[in-house]
Parts: C-alpha cells; sequence; structure tokens
C-alpha cells in the first residue's frame, strides 16, 4: 500500500466558507495543497502548492496548525495520504490555477458535495469545525 505525504490547507473567506478544489481529471472536491517534496517541510510544501495552485502568497504566521490526518487517497487506488492540515483565513479573492479544474465554497452549516475526498468528509470537516468552535470561544 502506497502512503502520499501531503500539506493542505483549510482556507477560509470572510463569510467562514471553506474553499474547495478539484484537480483536473478528477471528481472529487478536496482542499487546497498536495504533496511534499523531499526534504521539505508540511509548511513550506503547502506555502509552494498554494502559490502553484491558487497564485496565493500566505506567510507562515497566517497558517495554524489543526492536525494530521490519514485516509484512502480520493483519487489514487491502493492508496492512503497522510496530511498535515493547516486553517488560514484568505486574504484576497483566488481562482484556479495549475492543475485544479474547479474551486467551490462550502457555507457553514451547509451540505458537502456528494463527491468528497474521504481526509476532508471523514475527519477534517469534523476537525475544522471543533477549532472554529473553540476560537468563537477564545
Amino acid at each position: 500500500m502506497t502512503t502520499l505525504i501531503l500539506s493542505a490547507a483549510c482556507l477560509l473567506d470572510d463569510s467562514h466558507r471553506l474553499l474547495l478544489v478539484r484537480k483536473r481529471g478528477t471528481r472529487a472536491f478536496m482542499l487546497p495543497g498536495g504533496k511534499r517534496e523531499a526534504g521539505e517541510s508540511a509548511l513550506a510544501a503547502l506555502q509552494r502548492e498554494l502559490h502553484e495552485e491558487l497564485d496565493l502568497q500566505m506567510d507562515a504566521s497566517a497558517l495554524q496548525p489543526l492536525g494530521r490526518f490519514r485516509a484512502p487517497a480520493a483519487n489514487e487506488p491502493d492508496t492512503w495520504v497522510d496530511a498535515e492540515i493547516f486553517v488560514a483565513r484568505l486574504p484576497h479573492p483566488v481562482e484556479a490555477a495549475a492543475e485544479l479544474e474547479e474551486l467551490a465554497w462550502l457555507a457553514p452549516g451547509a451540505t458537502p458535495p456528494a463527491e468528497l475526498a474521504p481526509l476532508l468528509r471523514d475527519q477534517v470537516l469534523a476537525a475544522l469545525a471543533e477549532h472554529q468552535a473553540a476560537n468563537a470561544l477564545s
């Protein structure tokens, strides 16, 4: 079984909507981010991927760790993903670039799209909700 080491981000707009992306030639929506390169930190990989996919420059201080999650890969059979996930506010609107075909927004309390990556559907959405609730109280 292959495991892909990833970094991804829960990027929220001013309305607290979560940015979802769909890569070209795939069906599942997921978080922006991607595979870490050899010797690359989780944060550096995420910053590189956000720049490539969304032409977005994010300062490391704007990216808060959410956690590390493991789940079956959305688009590759017999493959798992091991992902470090971060949370950040989007500093400005973004558009799809590189291998991204589509962007979508998930509003708080809305029903997620049917085609959602397992990592996001089964683990990250709940962790993000807990994170947001905890930060609302502080």
